[in-house]
């Protein structure tokens, strides 16, 4: 595992890693050889982010922000190539980690505020022709940024690109969320407006109904397909002739702070898109519940214990999640039980007073599961799972939906299906019972 040098922890290793390239030079690999075409995905991730510092490696849905568009590429059926240009080590080190290459670490001089992509990408493709006689048909960006993309994207790019030899680039762009003609031009004095757009037959554009307006749309960060000869030869990112590849707009994600990422969160647990993820496909909450299984320690309390000088322990638990569970008993009906490794009488006492059955001293929680489950004749499509250590990993696969609070064990939070906004004993479990009741 890396160790970050923020309090932001990095996921564990989820993929072979892949050793990054040598200086031997290899056989240069193009359309002309009959093969199939070499697509290059380049992901630039610079380590000097000022919005939201150290984003390319914060765990975003559990995994570091970065491994989304090195799964974008790896995954992708066209792409050959998958590799991260940075200039940081603890962002190569994550990379590879991933799965993608590093075969270099960018210089300074273009990784500053101010760099733009155009330096980044002819530095990138020069340092692999120099050393390795590498000459990519296709380039393909994915930014960090735009995590949240439609599974086949980066194909489609690549095959529209492919497809239309006239064409210069594609480009990912999604319907503007705001019309560029109903804005305006204010003169700072006056304070005179003038409408920023005219259209051909409409005298008042700004007073229009929105379908009588031409469509517009946005460019995002999901995806740019560009020939290398474009890069290289016309010191540009897109050229003249660029293609359209719309997207639904429900995938627009641009992470530039902190409460982006938590908006981008709420859409890959809330929104069932189907989405390029570095790990399993994540599941969604379940529709009906039958029963809710939780953890313990590190669910129903913050994971602490107070030891006295007898040997007494004593646990911290939160009122809020006792009512959310009374809640949501009384107006949904969803059964709950407590599945603990803990031996303590303290899980006894406090299951006794919130009236949860549970289990204790239980060391194999997922046969004890299973057993759960087939004596309530419940279907395991209907259950969720609630836990916070490793000890738990193997009753994820058995239900319907895996869920953690936000401060579970990174390998936890890997692979679970819903990670929470609260943390353990400060409210995680009525995080989720609101969110059922909500429903």
């Amino acid at each position: 595992m890396v160790a970050p040098r923020t309090l932001e922890r990095v996921a564990p290793r989820t993929l072979e890693r892949v050793a990054p390239r040598t200086l031997e030079r290899v056989a240069p690999r193009t359309l002309s050889s009959g093969n199939r075409p070499e697509v290059l995905a380049i992901i630039p991730a610079r380590g000097g982010s000022k919005g939201l510092p150290r984003k390319n490696v914060r765990l975003f849905a559990g995994h570091p922000l970065i491994a989304y568009s090195i799964a974008a590429g790896l995954q992708a059926e066209t792409v050959t190539r998958t590799l991260v240009t940075t200039d940081d080590d603890e962002i190569a080190s994550v990379a590879r980690q991933y799965g993608a290459e590093v075969p270099f670490i960018r210089p300074a001089e273009f990784a500053q505020d101010n760099t733009l992509d155009l330096p980044v990408f002819q530095h990138a493709l020069t340092w692999l022709a120099e050393h390795e006689d590498y000459h990519p048909d296709v380039v393909v960006q994915l930014r960090p940024t735009s995590p949240v993309r439609p599974i086949h994207l980066v194909d489609e790019a690549v095959r529209m690109l492919l497809a239309d030899p006239g064409a210069s680039s594609v480009r990912g762009v999604v319907p503007a969320g705001q019309n560029p003609h109903k804005m305006w031009r204010v003169d700072p004095q006056t304070k005179h407006m003038r409408n920023l757009l005219d259209v051909p037959g409409v005298s008042e554009p700004y007073n229009a109904p929105r379908q009588a307006l031409p469509p517009v749309y946005w460019q995002t960060g999901h995806v740019d397909a560009i020939r290398p000869q474009v890069i290289l030869e016309q010191d540009s990112m897109s050229g003249a002739n660029m293609l359209a590849l719309i997207i639904e707009p429900r995938y627009t994600v641009d992470i530039d702070g902190l409460l982006d990422l938590k908006k981008a969160e709420w859409l890959i647990y809330n929104a069932g898109l189907e989405m390029v993820h570095p790990g399993h496909r994540r599941r969604t909450l379940p529709d009906p519940v039958s029963l809710i299984v939780f953890d313990f320690d590190g669910v129903m309390t913050d994971n602490r214990v107070w030891v006295d000088q007898d040997g007494r322990e004593m646990v911290a638990a939160n009122r809020s999640d006792s009512l959310g569970m009374e809640l949501l008993r009384e107006h949904t009906g969803i059964a709950l039980f407590v599945l603990s490794k803990e031996t303590n009488p303290v899980v006894a006492a406090r299951c006794r007073k919130i009236k949860v059955p549970m289990l204790q001293a239980v060391d194999d929680k997922s046969s004890a599961l299973r057993r759960l489950i087939s004596e309530r004749g419940v279907d395991p499509a209907s259950v969720i799972y609630m836990g916070n250590d490793v000890n738990d990993l193997p009753c994820f696969p058995l239900v319907g939906c895996a869920v953690a609070p936000a401060d579970a064990q990174p390998q936890v939070l890997a692979v679970a299906d819903v990670i929470l906004g609260t943390r353990a004993g400060y409210g995680a479990v009525r995080e989720l019972c609101d969110l059922l009741l909500a429903r």
